[in-house]
């Protein structure tokens, strides 16, 4: 029988993920609250608000749960809404199945590290968000633990692809942050998100051991300065104007792989040059080379 999985939050990322489940024989449902953008897509929609009151009744069960939710706009009400309360509600919800998920996965992110001078850190690191976004983060990942359904937090670092482009266009502008202090970035590709949760969900239906924390971002934790330098070449431009680094003002780590790596994952973009030579031919941006 084909196994299901259901992607509550099922948006950019969760469409990708479904696109691969699908191929590999899934049956894929996908809620969102408006999800006639799923509509062809071979993902069964299934729109839905999980705020509204009784809503989770019509959630239908599923061998796998993957809650990827977005919260929308960046305020304390809308994390709060989209990660500890709506997490919580569906955990609530899932636990008075009779036949509940064999494993909940939940998309977290690494802003619940507050380190900031260039540390490496990794599944074992401590967590001490200064901000309301990585709190709400750590709560919602505490209420996963919580409860008696299997789950695993995995944390994305920051995420890139078609369409996540703002960092070509400042550098296509001339705009380039300073060299020093070296500000550290981390970052992975959005196919390489779907990839990583396909690889855990596979993982789990197979019933191979899995961790309840995976740390994911690709192999190269680079300074800032580097990556807009080398996207630079690619888009053959010169920089007019050093700008403040949009790190310095939450954080500057180095995030570390090795657990993900050592589950069997092999990233499609391992590093921000063979992701961003992808996203930079697909938008459009790179001058076609004379024959």
């Amino acid at each position: 029988m084909k196994k299901t999985t259901l992607i509550i939050g099922c948006g950019d990322i969760g469409t990708v993920l479904g696109q691969v489940l699908l191929k590999a024989g899934h049956r894929v449902i996908g809620v969102r609250r408006r999800a006639e953008s799923l509509e062809g897509s071979g993902i069964e929609p299934l729109s839905l608000d999980i705020h509204e009151e009784g809503a989770l009744a019509a959630l239908p069960e599923a061998d796998i749960v993957v809650y990827v939710l977005s919260a929308g706009r960046f305020d304390e009400a809308a994390y709060r809404a989209a990660y500890p309360d709506g997490l919580k509600a569906v955990l609530k919800e899932l636990a008075t199945r009779k036949t509940p998920p064999r494993r909940l996965f939940f998309v977290s992110s690494t802003s619940v590290y507050a380190q900031q001078d260039g540390e490496l850190v990794d599944e074992q690191s401590p967590v001490e968000p200064g901000g309301f976004s990585g709190q709400l983060m750590i709560e919602a990942e505490q209420a996963l633990s919580n409860q008696e359904i299997p789950g695993t937090v995995v944390r994305f670092s920051g995420i890139y692809g078609p369409g996540r482009d703002r960092l070509i266009r400042q550098v296509g502008e001339g705009r380039i942050v300073a060299v020093s202090p070296p500000m550290y970035s981390n970052r992975i590709h959005r196919d390489d998100c779907a990839g990583v949760l396909a690889h855990l969900i596979d993982a789990a239906l197979k019933d191979q051991p899995l961790e309840s924390l995976y740390l994911a971002t690709d192999c190269d934790s680079a300074p800032l300065h580097e990556v807009m330098q080398w996207i630079a070449g690619k888009l053959k431009v010169e920089a007019t104007e050093v700008i403040q680094s949009p790190l310095r003002k939450r954080a500057s780590k180095r995030c570390n792989n090795a657990r993900l790596l050592a589950s069997g994952y092999r990233f499609h973009y391992p590093s921000y040059r063979e992701g961003y030579v992808q996203v930079l031919e697909e938008g459009g941006f790179l001058t076609p080379q004379k024959a």
